[in-house]
């Protein structure tokens, strides 16, 4: 009698378990390329679920870079009908908002994107504050004056700005369109090279040396995935390296004037909450970071020929 109980308590077991596995929410995440920050995004948005105790299954996928894999990967996602969708860079969110356009019967399942420069330009949303339909998130956009005022504190005879970027990815093309701008207001001009893979870097890095006083990376994924190589052309040519990616500092870079994209993460961690809560994405207007961070890095620049002033060490948020 006790064996039999026994193998009815196992098979209760067995039987419920799949059934509790399938009730928890299932998130699927596209992610564009792997490189620190969009990595760092990926854990804010988890550890701010997990540190509310809010219990899901992922799935995650990664393009590595590839545009044509996004939309693989989000053909792959329509099929799987996920309880939500969040996209991490502007390619991959791209991906999964055309399968919205196509395939009607997604309607009602929420999407957030995170790390995005210009949702309105990418065609995410029509509108920041009630975007409707089924998708909203985190914007990483700041004004892009702020960058070059950041890089004249180094170099103030600063007038030539080399910029690398791939013209396929939406948001860098809205950033050099946004840093075009802000550097005619301040006479100064960028000289601009863009690429189609992170293979193509070095050679577009060579090409703007002994054109420019000093290269800037936007946070174009393409090429901040293949930052070392940057850094290495920038130390023999000795030229001044910045970016807007604040973790590309550590990788090489002198200085940087950005977002921390670990608590990008947490914010748009929050906004999943709330929808798993029962808030209507549609709802919510699109979020804007607001904090800024600024890091130097002086053996870097050390480096590339810069020497630090004190004043400037000192004036920074985080010393490398």
């Amino acid at each position: 009698m006790k064996r039999c109980l026994f193998f009815v308590a196992v098979l209760l077991v067995l039987g419920t378990f799949p059934a509790a596995y399938a009730a928890k929410p299932v998130i699927a995440i596209s992610q564009f390329v792997e490189h620190p920050a969009l990595d760092a995004v990926l854990k804010g948005f988890q550890d701010e679920l997990k540190d509310n105790g809010i219990d899901v299954n992922y799935k995650i996928y990664n393009a590595q870079g590839n545009v044509g894999t996004t939309y693989q990967i989000a053909t792959q996602i329509v099929g799987e009908k996920p309880d939500m969708i969040v996209a991490i860079a502007t390619p991959s969110a791209q991906a999964c908002v055309k399968q919205y356009e196509k395939y009607p019967d997604l309607k009602g399942i929420p999407m957030l994107f995170s790390a995005i420069t210009d949702p309105l330009a990418a065609g995410l949303v029509s509108n920041y504050e009630k975007p409707g339909g089924d998708v909203s998130g985190v914007s990483n956009q700041m004004p892009m004056g702020k960058h070059l005022d950041m890089m004249q504190r180094f170099m103030p005879d600063l007038k030539n700005v080399g910029v690398i970027y791939n013209r396929g990815e939406m948001n860098s093309v809205s950033s050099i369109r946004r840093l075009k701008k802000a550097a005619k207001e301040r006479g100064m001009t960028i000289v601009e090279t863009s690429v189609t893979n992170s293979s193509e870097v070095q050679q577009a890095a060579m090409s703007l040396i002994g054109n420019v006083d000093a290269l800037f990376i936007p946070t174009d994924n393409t090429v901040v995935s293949a930052m070392e190589v940057v850094v290495k052309v920038c130390r023999r040519t000795q030229t001044p390296l910045f970016v807007a990616d604040t973790d590309s500092v550590t990788r090489g870079a002198i200085a940087a004037l950005g977002f921390d994209y670990y608590l990008h993460g947490r914010q748009t961690g929050a906004m999943a909450i709330r929808i798993l809560n029962g808030e209507r994405v549609g709802d919510m207007p699109v979020e804007f970071q607001e904090k800024l961070d600024f890091h130097v890095f002086p053996a870097a620049a050390q480096k590339m020929g810069v020497t630090l002033s004190q004043t400037l060490i000192d004036a920074a948020d985080t010393v490398h």
